[in-house]
């Protein structure tokens, strides 16, 4: 029998054809497109972007290549003249006139509410469904599961129902609804009795007092019997939450009002990722992508899971149903609203080629993701995602107004080909590159009436700027980096522009990612500053972790906190400029720069291993004090920068370097020796492909596009794809 050849060709196009049999058994007659119109439409489309996304990248090298030469020249210029240095060569561009964004249908979830965003990798099935499903979170579960709750006095945990801390859950959700839905008088604490009369709520406390809602128009809708109501559905700064009651529950059996559980409104809107929690490196991979996208919008992504002896199926969660005070149905969606983001504009993939060349794989996405969503913009899935017919699509990893202004275009194109009205796809500009912060008023302006979502990410945004300025001198530790000015006045910034560009009510602000999964009580104190910033909405790692950062948009009104910030001026555009160095007064002993050292190499070798030997992009990785760090091609762009830098600069040696490598590599070792699947870098160093990409990292990271990890880490991950291929 004949082998299957691996590619089916239309034209100058090559299809991998696991691609081309999803494509046209599947993706075009659900749309009612044709191949002989779609391949050509490809094809131009190709010879029109193609050779624009190179020209971009050709000047991506040449603006770095400027800089470095400016850097070695005139070390000690003053900033003025590096300022004029970067006008000069068009890294700076002019801010242009005011204005606001144009975007329309875009979704309440994105445009008029304030909530928590999840990222998570669309490869990962089980892990995209759980996050489609935390639009709604239990509040007691994760109070009771985290350490949310302390321990203290006889709270622990344990695998069994602890009552002494279900206690305490239950006390500190009361206090959290004191303040959500506070009574006209008296505490929820107090509550023995909730029931809906004469149109409104009224609650018995344990003194026979009856009270309602300071603020009765909270109370929405209900379920069961207006006098002993199953279910009370409030609202809150515009996010939902719901009291369930019940008895029987072994919860609500304990409590004088039968309250089993407070569900809240959670991660209103999800990003299935395509790009840096993902390790999707040939054709093999971008279908499985493609094939979960398309199981997400059609609504029948499903996977199985082992529990015990039990086999649990998870699939998305249907909508919510309540009966309004009018006796109308009032309907919520049961899922958060997904956006999908694409590759950039750097990376290329063999999926389909063109010319017998690999095609960009951010067109391929463009691409292929949109014709999956239209099939949402035709209201063919089981659920909606967007109920405006819009496609939301998150563009990292974009430098400056042209390459947006790229990506615009690109996706007009898309909509041409696939017979999309006009603005359909709507991008989200993620703000981690140097170039677009310091034009990010022209960067919206590139795409104002797509523009749905702008975000800042400290981690890829510091990668970026070791790698900027790179030749200038030793950056300084990455935790004092954290610290200087550029990255408040980054932060600062990213809201100012946001909202001087109309932003607020029509699209959202976002902040980064909570990396520490199992510190939540952490979390709860440090990002309640992210609403307080301004941003109405900003990333968690888990759906847990949702459920809790909701309480902050509970705690702050993000759109008043907007309109009191978008009168106050922004005066420190140039301290975004200032660059991290290693200060003088900061000289680091030799004992604190092998501690950096080792906490940077053990973090890189940490990811890299699960990366290149088992194909994982994203995952909860302990570091050197063995705290479970999230980690992602982020983090790694930072960590091997850093060392690059100090390598170029002399504060570490190639040998100091290796050395370390190989006993972080013992550690990483021990660290994951539960894990059956495993892959051990140590002994045999020389024939670890994840040691290698490690040290490839970090040993070429000066001459890495931009910093970069992707290139590399595709080149390694392929050679370990043949390996156990080959058996």
């Amino acid at each position: 029998m004949a082998q299957t050849p691996p590619y089916t060709q239309y034209g100058p196009l090559q299809v991998a054809t696991q691609l081309a049999t999803l494509i046209n058994d599947t993706l075009l007659p659900a749309v009612g497109l044709q191949e002989q119109d779609f391949y050509p439409g490809v094809v131009q489309l190709l010879g029109e972007f193609m050779p624009r996304n190179a020209a971009l990248l050709a000047k991506r090298e040449t603006l770095q290549q400027q800089i470095d030469q400016f850097h070695k020249a005139f070390p000690t210029a003053c900033f003025d003249e590096y300022k004029a240095f970067l006008l000069g060569i068009g890294y700076l561009q002019p801010e242009p006139k005011d204005f606001c964004i144009e975007t329309n249908n875009v979704d309440a979830e994105i445009a008029t509410m304030a909530g928590p965003q999840l990222v998570v990798p669309i490869n990962n099935a089980r892990y995209a469904l759980n996050a489609a499903n935390a639009r709604w979170g239990s509040l007691y579960d994760a109070l009771y599961g985290t350490d949310a709750i302390s321990e203290e006095g006889g709270a622990e945990k344990g695998r069994q129902y602890n009552p002494i801390r279900g206690e305490k859950v239950i006390a500190t959700a009361r206090r959290y609804l004191d303040s959500m839905a506070p009574l006209a008088s008296g505490k929820h604490a107090d509550a023995i009795k909730y029931e809906i009369y004469a149109g409104a709520l009224r609650v018995t406390l344990q003194d026979g007092q009856k009270t309602g809602l300071r603020q009765p128009q909270q109370l929405v809708a209900y379920n069961g019997e207006q006098s002993s109501p199953q279910c009370l559905l409030l609202v809150h700064n515009g996010l939902h939450l719901d009291i369930q009651f019940d008895p029987s529950h072994p919860v609500g059996k304990s409590d004088p009002a039968g309250i089993k559980d407070i569900v809240l409104e959670s991660a209103l809107t999800t990003i299935m990722d395509c790009e840096d929690s993902v390790a999707a490196v040939d054709a093999e991979d971008k279908t499985l992508v493609y094939q979960n996208w398309l199981g997400l919008i059609r609504g029948d992504l499903s996977e199985s899971v082992q529990k015990g002896d039990n086999v649990l199926t998870r699939t998305l969660n249907g909508d919510r149903h309540y009966t309004a005070l009018d006796g109308s149905e009032t309907v919520l969606p049961g899922r958060s609203l997904m956006f999908v983001r694409n590759v950039g504009h750097l990376m290329t993939n063999d999926a389909i080629l063109f010319n017998g060349a690999e095609i960009p794989e951010g067109i391929l996405d463009g691409i292929i993701t949109s014709l999956i969503a239209k099939q949402d913009v035709m209201a063919l899935g089981k659920y909606r995602n967007s109920r405006h017919g819009s496609i939301y699509i998150v563009k990292p990893k974009m430098h400056g107004p042209e390459e947006v202004a790229f990506t615009n275009d690109l996706f007009a194109a898309i909509e041409d080909l696939l017979a999309l009205p006009a603005n359909t796809l709507k991008v989200g500009i993620m703000d981690e590159e140097r170039r677009t912060t310091v034009n990010l008023k022209a960067c919206i302006a590139a795409a104002k009436q797509r523009v749905v979502f702008i975000n800042t990410g400290f981690l890829d945004r510091t990668g970026d700027e070791i790698h900027t300025s790179m030749h200038l001198g030793p950056f300084a530790r990455k935790a004092d980096i954290k610290g200087m000015p550029w990255l408040d006045a980054y932060e600062r910034a990213n809201v100012h522009n946001g909202l001087i560009c109309g932003l607020s009510g029509k699209a959202q602000i976002g902040k980064g990612m909570w990396p520490i999964p199992d510190q939540m009580d952490a979390m709860l104190k440090a990002k309640l500053g992210h609403p307080k910033a301004g941003a109405n909405t900003a990333w968690v790692p888990s759906p847990t972790a949702a459920t809790l950062h909701a309480l902050h948009y509970h705690q702050v009104d993000v759109f008043g906190v907007q309109q009191q910030l978008s009168s106050q001026p922004f005066d420190d555009a140039d301290v975004i400029l200032q660059i991290p160095l290693l200060s003088d007064k900061n000289h680091l002993s030799e004992e604190e720069i092998q501690l950096e050292l080792e906490n940077n190499i053990q973090g890189i070798l940490g990811y890299v291993v699960r990366w290149v030997h088992q194909g994982v992009g994203c995952s909860k990785v302990p570091d050197i004090h063995n705290v479970g760090l999230m980690e992602d091609r982020a983090t790694l762009r930072i960590s091997s920068q850093h060392i690059a830098n100090w390598l170029l600069h002399g504060l570490v040696s190639r040998e100091q370097v290796d050395s370390t490598m190989r006993r972080m590599a013992k550690l990483v070792d021990e660290q994951n020796a539960g894990d059956t699947d495993y892959i051990a870098m140590a002994p045999d160093f020389d024939d670890s492909i994840a040691f290698q990409a490690a040290a490839a990292l970090i040993f070429e990271g000066v001459n890495q596009p931009s910093g970069y990890t992707e290139p590399l880490l595709h080149q390694k991950r392929k050679e370990m794809k043949a390996r156990l291929a080959a058996g």
